[in-house]
């Protein structure tokens, strides 16, 4: 599949002469645990690099450079697009170790450092009666470091933004090693270029983030959670546009079609409707909407909800209670590791679609499931047009191998005809570079890599990612089990 990689033992033991061996590994458990993401396709490096500081960061960036040494950035390891798997070797930089957390109240930012776990800035924010928005399915594990390198959004991107909307400035090193600071923590700043936000969602492969500002706002005072469940997908999607010209703007505003019902209460071991609410719809596709702000304005933007509702929905449930809220948002919260009944292996694509094709794009992932005779369940953020299609097939079989690779081929290039786009939050990293062409024209992609050369003219910095098509169904995925895959 590909060229035995190259190997660079001088430059590694010059590596460990200059850090020690407290900050670099070179032990085979290190190297296979930095070797794979969430997408569990593991690539061995050379050496595990868990630099102390800033200096010490720099200097393993020089000698990279020096050497012509790949290094690959890693946080967390949480992504779903290979984009923190070293496919070309070399060395891991480790930074999941640097996780100071400080927050400004009176400016309403936090001071960050890559590893911070987005989770846990929020813990420290809502002290102050702030937080941080964008909100990745995986909070709870993964780092603002990888937020930053992918531009995340989360389910409450379509009222709040993505994590490009919060970052103010940052600070770090190039593929040469020198320190920079992008903009500065101020509330303007127009001095050069933007080259803050050439960082974000660069997928690691422009600079490596040291420390990042990020921009906090006031926890909203009041929410209220709705589900609703109707009876076919496209139902539930003409639904979902109709409210978006209602100006409504949903916190949350999440699509599962009957596909992921169906699989989410086989794994719940329960129905989220009674067969009588549902008018004996087994498996009926679902909204769920959370509205949260000022109350006053909460209430006037509840009963929108409920006029638009009626005559469309089967079943529908609220509350403003945190407890009773939580048990509407469980189907939602297992989506992800449902999707394992029906498939050892999948090919999840987080695709982005115009409100206007939203029933075009459910009518083509229930074609690809008769056609290629693959489950496609899909569920995602319907107020912003980025769903989660997933084709699920089993590893081992090479026929559902090779009839996946056709589905999500012909899957892209539908995307792209509807004026979509191939990813909205993931990034494209090695699992989507075979799409990358598909988006974008030669003159455009000549002129992403004029810039990658220009900071990185050794190309050291995640050689492999995004512009050399990686067929990711070609590789046997390990059997790794990591701590989020229990929610």
């Amino acid at each position: 599949m590909s060229a035995p990689l190259q190997t660079h033992p001088l430059a590694t033991r010059a590596l460990i002469e200059a850090l020690g061996g407290d900050q670099v590994k070179t032990d085979e458990v290190s190297c296979l645990a930095a070797s794979y993401d969430n997408t569990r396709y593991s690539f061995m490096p050379e050496a595990v690099v868990a630099p102390k500081d800033v200096e010490n960061l720099q200097k393993v960036v020089r000698l990279a450079n020096l050497h012509k040494v790949p290094i690959t950035v890693r946080g967390r390891g949480t992504g779903n697009t290979g984009a923190s798997a070293p496919i070309r070797g070399g060395w891991v930089i480790h930074l999941a170790h640097w996780e100071k957390i400080e927050i400004d109240p009176q400016s309403s930012l936090a001071c960050v450092e890559p590893g911070a776990i987005t989770a846990k800035i929020n813990e420290c924010a809502a002290v102050h009666g702030l937080f941080f928005p964008p909100d990745p399915s995986s909070l709870n594990f993964c780092s603002i470091g990888g937020n930053i390198s992918t531009n995340a959004g989360g389910l409450r991107a379509a009222k709040y933004g993505v994590v490009r909307d919060f970052v103010v400035a940052l600070e770090g090193v190039l593929p040469t090693g020198e320190f920079v600071r992008w903009s500065a923590p101020l509330r303007k700043f127009v001095s050069g270029y933007n080259l803050r936000d050439l960082w974000v969602g660069a997928e690691g492969t422009l600079g490596i983030v040291t420390k990042a500002w990020i921009r906090l706002v006031p926890l909203p005072q009041a929410r209220r959670t709705f589900l609703f469940a109707f009876e076919s997908d496209e139902k539930a999607l003409e639904a979902a546009a109709a409210l978006m010209t209602s100006r409504v703007a949903p916190a949350v505003f999440e699509f599962l079609d009957t596909q992921t019902t169906e699989v989410a209460q086989r794994r719940l071991g329960a129905s989220v409707f009674t067969a009588a609410e549902v008018q004996g719809v087994a498996n009926p596709a679902l909204l769920l909407i959370e509205l949260d702000g000022h109350p006053a304005v909460l209430a006037e933007d509840a009963e929108k909800v409920r006029a638009w509702a009626k005559g469309r929905t089967l079943a529908q449930r609220e509350s403003d209670d945190p407890v009773e809220a939580e048990k509407l948002w469980t189907i939602r919260r297992t989506c992800s590791q449902a999707m394992y009944l029906l498939g050892n292996a999948k090919l999840n694509e987080d695709i982005v679609v115009p409100f206007r094709s939203y029933v075009k794009l459910i009518q083509l992932a229930q074609r690809m499931r008769t056609t290629y005779g693959l489950p496609t369940p899909t569920f995602g953020h319907a107020a912003d047009g980025n769903f989660h299609i997933h084709v699920m097939y089993n590893r081992e079989d090479k026929e559902h191998c090779r009839k996946a690779e056709s589905a999500i081929l012909e899957m892209m290039r539908e995307v792209v005809a509807m004026g979509g786009a191939i990813t909205g939050e993931h990034g494209i990293g090695i699992s989507k570079s075979p799409f990358l062409r598909l988006q974008h024209t030669p003159a455009e992609i000549n002129a992403m890599m004029a810039i990658k050369r220009a900071l990185d003219p050794n190309n050291i910095l995640a050689p492999g990612q995004i512009f050399e098509p990686v067929n990711v169904w070609e590789y046997t995925a390990s059997k790794v089990t990591f701590p989020w895959d229990k929610h």
